[in-house]
């Protein structure tokens, strides 16, 4: 009885300092018609403190969803647009000669921002590619023989396309997995494409004030850390994982034809995580399987590999991620 008065009081207290979402949420609709569920992805990110990668094809809001997002959090927005010709120092940085305190100082490149939108990311090439994932990892970058923290919150929001092949460089499973969400962005809905025309035919422009400070957000994210996560849950989600490695346990034999390797537990955390945040988004105190479920192919879609098998089989990740979820008994 005790546990579960605390639970109804976390909820309650969740509920109140979760109030700021809503008004996130407005806010980017004010400039983003539709894409909720972009929306959402951006601030499950945010409040876990996940980058994400968002996929889809040219004209979809991906860009202008990422830098509505920051112009409402009072900090550091920096954009690089990524290309063949790129180097790791016009990224990180680099040592410049200083004529005035004759010695090389360190120029910090745009890495150094709470919020760095690398725009067609699959376009640079390997080094620079491993020099930023290696700076969202580490949370820290070295520049000649100094160490240099970045500043928090710091969330990398990548776009890709995924039509154009030629001169892009695809990005190693090894590093794509240090993204906490893959999201595809999909066409808008017929209605939303109407009101998109109508704003842009009128010249409608709104401009959005920050609302929040990077201070209220690392402070939210301590908040999301108190989100209860039940051990059944635990076990679900760790169902979920295994599943992707071991489908013949769960009953589903004809799928490890399919996978050539399932996710990893980077995958099983970042599970828990995002479902916690997605928890707070909604405004509960406490994950439930539904939460799970809603952030799965975010979560796993990048962290399974597929066989010559499912390619020639037509089978994607998806259809496997959903499968597994049919199957994988819900506490």
């Amino acid at each position: 009885m005790a546990e579960a008065i605390d639970i109804r009081e976390l909820n309650e207290r969740i509920e109140r300092q979760s109030a700021f979402v809503t008004n996130l949420i407005t806010g980017m609709d004010q400039v983003i018609v539709g894409q909720r569920h972009l929306i959402e992805s951006l601030l499950i990110g945010l409040l876990s403190d996940g980058h994400v990668l968002l996929e889809g094809v040219p004209g979809l809001a991906k860009t202008l969803a990422i830098k509505t997002l920051s112009a409402l959090i009072d900090g550091q927005f920096s954009r690089v647009q990524f290309t063949p010709d790129l180097l790791p120092a016009d990224v990180l940085g680099t040592m410049m000669y200083s004529q005035k305190e004759e010695a090389f100082i360190a120029q910090r490149g745009p890495i150094f921002a709470n919020f760095v939108l690398a725009d067609e990311i699959n376009r640079a090439p390997a080094k620079v590619q491993s020099a930023l994932l290696e700076a969202m990892q580490e949370r820290q970058v070295t520049i000649s023989k100094d160490t240099y923290k970045l500043p928090e919150p710091f969330l990398v929001l990548a776009t890709q396309n995924p039509i154009e092949q030629e001169g892009t460089y695809p990005l190693p499973e090894a590093q794509v997995d240090r993204f906490m969400l893959k999201v595809v962005i999909d066409y808008p809905k017929l209605e939303e494409e109407k009101r998109i025309i109508h704003q842009h035919v009128r010249g409608e422009k709104p401009t959005v004030r920050p609302i929040l400070s990077t201070r209220e957000i690392m402070e939210a994210r301590d908040v999301v850390k108190e989100v209860y996560l039940d051990e059944k849950i635990e076990q679900y989600i760790a169902d979920i994982v295994f599943a992707t490695r071991y489908p013949e346990q769960y009953g589903i034999k004809d799928l490890k034809n399919y996978i050539e390797f399932g996710g990893s537990p980077r995958a099983s955390i970042n599970l828990a995580l995002a479902a916690r945040a997605y928890a707070f988004i909604k405004r509960r105190g406490y994950v439930i399987p539904e939460d799970v479920r809603a952030i799965a192919h975010d979560v796993l879609r990048h962290r399974i590999g597929l066989t010559y098998e499912a390619e020639a089989n037509n089978i994607d990740s998806e259809e496997i991620i959903s499968r597994i979820l049919n199957k994988v008994e819900v506490p």
